[in-house]
C-alpha cells in the first residue's frame, strides 16, 4: 500500500479565536433557592394531584367534572417540574 505524502507548511495556521481573548464571567452562584422550591413544589403538587384523584377523586365534585383530565393536570405539573431540573446548577 503506498504511503500518503505529508507536506509541512512553513506558515503557521492562525485561528480566528486566538485573537479574541476577552474573559467571560461565569456565574458561580448556583440556582436561587426560589427556583429549587418551585421546581420541587411542582413535582410534589403533580404527584399529590394524581394520588388525591386516585384515592378520593369520586368524592371531590370538581375532580369528577374534570374526569381523565386529572391525569393530564397531575402529569403536566410533574413534567414541568422535571423540565425545570435542566436549569438547576
Amino acid at each position: 500500500m503506498p504511503k500518503a505524502k505529508v507536506t509541512k507548511s512553513t506558515t503557521p495556521v492562525v485561528s480566528s479565536t486566538a485573537t479574541n481573548r476577552t474573559p467571560v464571567k461565569i456565574n458561580t452562584e448556583g440556582t436561587p433557592k426560589w427556583y429549587i422550591a418551585i421546581m420541587l413544589g411542582l413535582m410534589l403538587l403533580g404527584l399529590a394531584w394524581i394520588v388525591v384523584h386516585y384515592l378520593a377523586g369520586e368524592h371531590i365534585p370538581f375532580m369528577q367534572e374534570l374526569g381523565p383530565w386529572n391525569y393530564g393536570i397531575g402529569f403536566g405539573l410533574a413534567i414541568i417540574g422535571l423540565l425545570m431540573t435542566m436549569g438547576w446548577r
